[in-house]
């Protein structure tokens, strides 16, 4: 499920970003480390960087529903645990450019645009199990992430600081089978009994 988000967002990326720029740019998902680009990446480059993962308690719910199954049984389900899937975007911009940090900037701004454009994943960019989610996908732009200090966090992959921008979205994993809830009540019998009157 986390595969399908990732190509949900390069998806996104590929059909909102100007179209000039999807030409010249890769899209990464690895890690933006002292060793970043990795061989497989040619800059320039936009890296977008999943690194939290955690339940949205927020959209935590405890209502089931009941649905027939085969044969005429019902099943119950739990609903879906709403997971929040966090991720740090940054631009890099090619080694051979003389204004590498205007360059930077004029990719994450447009894909700042390209993002805050929608609140919500468009169903017909979702990929693979993501498709078929029963609840809208929320997104959130330009809040506060998980991360205490980016300082912090530049200082433990060895990389250097750069411009971020953080974006997450909550996905729905079906984390619990159904229950069995027995055969459906076909018909109702109210027996009453008269007693004679004393």
């Amino acid at each position: 499920m986390i595969k399908d988000l990732d190509d949900t967002m390069a998806e996104l990326l590929r059909a909102t970003l100007p179209p000039s720029l999807v030409q010249s740019v890769a899209i990464s998902f690895a890690t933006p480390d002292g060793t970043f680009p990795p061989s497989s990446v040619v800059l320039p480059a936009i890296d977008v960087f999943l690194y939290d993962i955690r339940e949205n308690r927020d959209l935590r719910s405890n209502e089931r529903s009941i649905e027939r199954g085969q044969s005429e049984s019902l099943v119950i389900r739990r609903p879906p645990v709403r997971v929040a899937c966090s991720y740090l975007i940054t631009a890099w911009a090619s080694t051979a450019s003389p204004k590498p940090v205007e360059d930077e900037h004029y990719m994450i701004g447009e894909v700042m645009a390209a993002l805050l454009r929608y609140p919500v994943l468009p169903i017909e960019l979702l990929k693979g199990a993501l498709a078929s989610q029963s609840v809208p996908l929320p997104v959130t732009a330009l809040q506060a992430g998980s991360l205490q200090s980016m300082g912090e966090f530049w200082q433990a992959l060895g990389g250097k600081p750069k411009v971020t921008l953080h974006y997450t979205v909550t996905i729905a994993v079906d984390a619990f089978k159904p229950e069995d809830a027995g055969p459906a009540v076909k018909e109702a019998r109210v027996n009453v009994v008269l007693k004679p009157a004393a």
